[in-house]
């Protein structure tokens, strides 16, 4: 069974779609069997497989990354907004449903073992298992949360926590995020990574080791920001999809060039070595 280790976020947006392209692209270079995954993707938009089925844009973007063949096993759960308060339901690429924020709220834990049947099917034939959490981390209202902390204790998953640097605030979020997590779930995280920072790491250095301080978990990196041509979904211009939604293969397929300049990216700006480490230790 493959080893996994998760990447969740401070937010949305905060560029864990691209962290899990870049890292799915490193282990794949490093000789690895890859496979992305994200159990509930909320998009507008998505991909069609070759076989006409729909799962979430990132992780097509994901697979390509890891050499492989877009697989909604990847993402088994994609909710599709369809209306005020309503999304379209689609498990294994397939509309199933059409509910209300409410109800859906009530039905997602009847899909964990659909989740699970996925996730298990991926992991027996791969060595890694990159898994994508979903927004924020620390929704403290949301019961039963299927997409991060949920998601890494059915997969024994250790995490990392992503911070936007850009936006400000970087170590505030990464606190609380932390801090707001029950005991269990904060003896998952196993390390940080500060995303799009510009300027010289060195003025950062004295931040990043109070924060180790504060919550006793290593930072794994310091991401600089940059412009790399990886289509994200949160970043998807209109031109990207057609009018049902759907993205045209075209746009969401890249260059290896970029996936590599992203995966330079990352060993650049990442303690690559500790990241191994992590994974062969599991939780």
């Amino acid at each position: 069974m493959a080893k996994a280790i998760m990447i969740q976020g401070t937010m949305s947006n905060v560029g864990k779609s691209m962290i899990t392209a870049g890292l799915c692209r490193v282990f794949a270079q490093d000789g690895y069997k890859v496979a992305p995954f994200k159990s509930q993707n909320i998009s507008s938009s998505s991909y069609i497989t070759e076989n006409g089925l729909e799962m979430g844009i990132g992780q097509a973007v994901q697979a390509r990354a890891a050499y492989k063949e877009p697989d909604v096993r990847m993402n088994p759960v994609l909710l599709k907004p369809s209306g005020k308060n309503t999304s379209q339901i689609i498990v294994n690429g397939e509309v199933i449903n059409n509910l209300s924020t409410v109800n859906y709220a009530e039905y997602k834990m009847s899909l964990v073992s659909r989740i699970m049947e996925a996730y298990n099917s991926l992991a027996k034939e791969n060595d890694i298992i990159v898994i994508e959490g979903a927004g924020s981390s620390a929704e403290i209202n949301i019961k039963d949360d299927i997409a991060n902390m949920g998601m890494a204790k059915l997969a024994k998953s250790p995490v990392f926590i992503i911070g936007d640097i850009d936006r400000g605030g970087v170590f505030a979020s990464l606190y609380g995020t932390y801090m707001l997590q029950n005991e269990e779930y904060r003896n998952f995280i196993k390390g940080t990574i500060i995303n799009k920072f510009r300027g010289d790491v060195k003025v950062l250095e004295p931040g990043l080791k109070m924060l180790e301080d504060l919550i006793s978990v290593p930072t794994i990196g310091v991401v600089p920001y940059v412009h790399i041509k990886v289509d994200e979904e949160d970043s998807l211009s209109e031109n990207t999809v057609n009018s049902q939604g759907k993205a045209d293969i075209e746009l969401v397929e890249h260059k290896d060039e970029e996936y590599d300049k992203l995966a330079a990216l990352l060993r650049n700006s990442l303690n690559v070595d500790l990241i191994y480490k992590i994974l062969s230790e599991g939780i």
